[in-house]
């Protein structure tokens, strides 16, 4: 039934993980579906910002990522075979859509955690994702 699953996780937060990864994965071994892990890194928001930083910050930051994804995916998943890792950066659930939509996935496995304030006036990653994507969206909660 799935032939592609994106799974978007967040380094920085096991909560975002430590339920829907398995659920991913027994979901990519049951139908010999690929999975793409993606995280995204968020990007600075405004130029202003931006300035306060080293110029290489934005490159060591998407390698940092991408070294913790290889690592966390390879502590908790036996057969790689399947898995492509995805660092993007920008704004979280845009890119989780775009990427969906860039490896045709056809379910996307995101996490949802406890809400808090700033959630409920912009709303949830997840929420966004759900409403945007053009794919099955499965939220594992937290």
């Amino acid at each position: 039934m799935y032939k592609d699953i994106l799974l978007a996780l967040d380094i920085n937060d096991e909560a975002t993980w430590r339920k829907a990864l398995p659920v991913a994965d027994e979901l990519r071994r049951n139908f010999s579906a690929r999975m793409h892990v993606l995280t995204v890194v968020p990007d600075f928001g405004m130029s202003i910002v931006a300035q306060h930083f080293p110029a290489d910050f934005e490159e060591k930051a998407l390698a940092e990522a991408k070294t913790r994804l290889e690592a966390l995916v390879g502590e908790n998943l036996d057969d790689l075979g399947k898995v492509r890792l995805i660092v993007e950066q920008g704004s979280i659930h845009k890119e989780i859509v775009a990427a969906a939509r860039a490896v045709a996935a056809d379910l996307i496995v995101i996490s949802s955690n406890k809400p808090g304030l700033r959630d409920y006036l912009l709303g949830p990653n997840a929420a966004q994702v759900v409403r945007q994507a053009e794919s099955s969206v499965l939220v594992v909660k937290d």
